[in-house]
């Protein structure tokens, strides 16, 4: 009867343990710190980046730009406005594209007309 009586009783307290460089409430932290440094830096900043300079790119655009929208639609840039281009796809068949849909400058790739 007594080995069960000092089984059920709580188990004596040990000493705090310290979890090392990362243990405890400020290892938590910290780490979800590093994760979020990392992520910024190896996912978001380039992203935003890689945006600006499409951004740059799209303003910089000229009449006679050979481009390709998202779409896949090949054309030479007849007119300029501030939110749309009109692109001529083919002779006097002409297209009004919003410029956020440009994705590519084709001026170096060769012609096959």
């Amino acid at each position: 009867m007594k080995s069960l009586l000092v089984f059920l009783q709580d188990p004596p307290a040990a000493a705090p343990q310290s979890g090392g460089l990362f243990g405890g409430q400020g290892g938590f932290l910290l780490m979800m710190l590093l994760i979020f440094v990392v992520m910024y830096l190896f996912m978001i900043r380039p992203q935003q980046k890689k945006q600006k300079e499409m951004r740059h790119w799209r303003e910089s655009l000229q009449k006679g730009d050979r481009i390709v929208t998202s779409g896949g639609i090949y054309g030479t840039i007849v007119d300029l406005k501030d939110r749309y281009v009109l692109v001529e796809v083919d002779q006097n068949v002409k297209l009004r594209i919003d410029r956020s849909t440009i994705l590519k400058d084709m001026s170096d790739a060769p012609t096959n007309k």
